[in-house]
This record gives structure tokens, C-alpha cells and sequence, in this order.
């Protein structure tokens, strides 16, 4: 390794051993020093969080990725937590750019919030690295025939290419991170643009529980129908324009509206 070389930090929430997550790291090593530091353990919709019983304990491994040997970290811990130790203490200098996934599922709407991989990109670019967050569409049945036999070849194209523009252009100030979601039958030829994110629950929670409240119950969801997806933001542009979108983020939660007039508002006796 080369410290000269643009030193990039890959994460995700699906696990150490995910193809996602090594068809990430092949397509990003042409662009400079790949480290990986994930969740030894499936961390799926863990957010952001840090969990207080995860012990922390990072365990160095080596793996044959496409005859290539990868020295990697597996970390006792979540997504953002890989990400907090990989800067913190196991990359060698502070990264040029920290990328989470390529997730199993489209993180798409207000879901992000909940997503590990995008929680992932969000503590990095708390502590002042850019980040992105890149997830594949997939459809329910072919993760419950094969998942591991899904094909991460395209969204690695698409890992590459915004890896890249963000190493090489300078983002506006509130730009933090990049939420690139393909749809499940792109290539490389597919067409991206940028989107707003929807303000719109992308996968619908119903409880199953038998019985009364005592009794075992679990959240569980379905996808949005397609009927129910209006356009302009970036479920619309996956799921029914079947185009890659591209979400500019911001960590700064406040509201974009008039503060002052928000004040105003709240001081008055109307």
C-alpha cells in the first residue's frame, strides 16, 4: 500500500463474507487502497446505531476474491460502528471516501433511515468523509431461491463510477453523501439521474401475531404497489422508470424552511 494512493474505506450491513460487499471492493480497488472493516455478523435496518452488548472485537482475515488476496476486518459490531473503527483506528490515514454496501434491497424513500448501509455512510460523514451508500433492487423471490447467486456486477460498475466523481469533484457544502440505488435489471448502459428522496414509506409494516398481546408479534412489510408510487423522486425513478438513482444527502436535519417565518409562527397567537 502506497499512502500517496486515495485510501478508500468499504463497509456494509449485510455481513463479511457478502458478494455484494467483494463485488464493491474489486470495482473500487482501481480506484486506489481498498479497506475493508464490516459487521462480522448480518446487520440489516440497524440505522445508524451503535449497540451497547457488541463486543467490539475486530478479527483479521484473509480472503481469495477473483484469485486476489484481500486482507480484511470483521468487526463486532454495526455497520456505523465498522465504519467508526475502520477510521478510527484501523485505516492509516483518514479515508478519502467510505462507501456502505452493495446492500442486498433497494434503501429507498424514508427507509434509509432505518438502513444499515446508509447509516453507515452517515457516520462517516459525521466525521467529515465523504460517503456513499449503494444498494441493488431485489426481488423477493430470488432472494428466497438463491441470494447469494445474485448477480452485483452492474451495481459494481455503478460503485466505481460515482466513487470516482466524488474522489475527483468538489460537492457543494450540504452534500454529504451520495444514496445510489439500481434497479434489479440494469447495466452498465443503464441511465442515472439525481432524485429527491420520496416522502413516502417504501416498505409497508403490518404485524403478524397469533393471540393476544402476551404472545409473539412481528413487524414485518411489504413493498409499495406499483399504483401507489407517484413520480418525481427516486422510488418512481427505480421501481417504475427502472432508472439508477441518485440521492444527494445531507447530515443537517433541520427543515429547509424560512427559520425566522418558523419562529414567527410559533410566537403568534393565531
Amino acid at each position: 500500500m502506497k499512502l500517496s494512493e486515495k485510501q478508500i474505506l468499504l463497509s456494509n450491513d449485510d455481513d463479511i463474507d457478502s458478494p455484494g460487499l467483494w463485488a464493491a471492493a474489486e470495482a473500487l480497488s482501481e480506484l486506489g487502497y481498498v479497506t475493508v472493516a464490516a459487521p462480522r455478523d448480518h446487520m440489516s435496518a440497524t440505522g445508524r446505531g451503535f449497540q451497547k452488548d457488541s463486543d467490539g472485537i475486530i478479527t483479521k482475515k484473509q480472503l481469495t476474491v477473483h484469485g486476489q488476496e484481500w486482507d480484511v476486518y470483521a468487526v463486532g459490531g454495526s455497520p456505523s460502528q465498522s465504519v467508526a473503527h475502520g477510521i478510527l483506528e484501523i485505516v492509516p490515514q483518514k479515508p478519502d471516501l467510505v462507501v456502505a454496501g452493495i446492500n442486498f434491497g433497494e434503501n429507498l424513500g424514508t427507509d434509509i433511515t432505518w438502513s444499515g448501509t446508509v447509516g453507515a455512510a452517515i457516520e462517516a460523514a459525521s466525521l467529515g468523509i465523504p460517503g456513499m451508500a449503494i444498494s441493488q433492487q431485489i426481488f423477493f423471490d430470488t432472494w428466497d431461491r438463491d441470494p447469494m447467486s445474485i448477480d452485483f456486477s452492474t451495481s459494481a460498475y455503478f460503485t466505481k463510477y460515482f466513487a470516482k466523481l466524488i474522489l475527483e469533484k468538489q460537492f457543494p457544502e450540504d452534500v454529504h453523501i451520495l444514496n445510489v440505488v439500481v434497479p434489479a435489471d440494469a447495466t452498465p448502459e443503464t441511465k442515472w439521474k439525481v432524485t429527491p428522496l420520496s416522502n413516502l414509506r417504501y416498505f409497508r409494516p403490518y404485524i403478524e401475531r397469533e393471540g393476544a398481546f402476551e404472545e409473539k408479534g412481528r413487524i414485518r412489510s411489504r413493498k409499495l404497489e406499483t399504483e401507489e408510487i407517484i413520480p418525481g423522486n427516486d422510488i418512481h425513478t427505480v421501481r417504475v422508470e427502472k432508472t439508477v438513482s441518485v440521492t444527494p444527502l445531507s447530515i443537517n436535519l433541520t427543515s429547509r424552511t424560512d427559520l425566522v417565518q418558523f419562529e414567527n409562527l410559533l410566537r403568534s397567537n393565531k
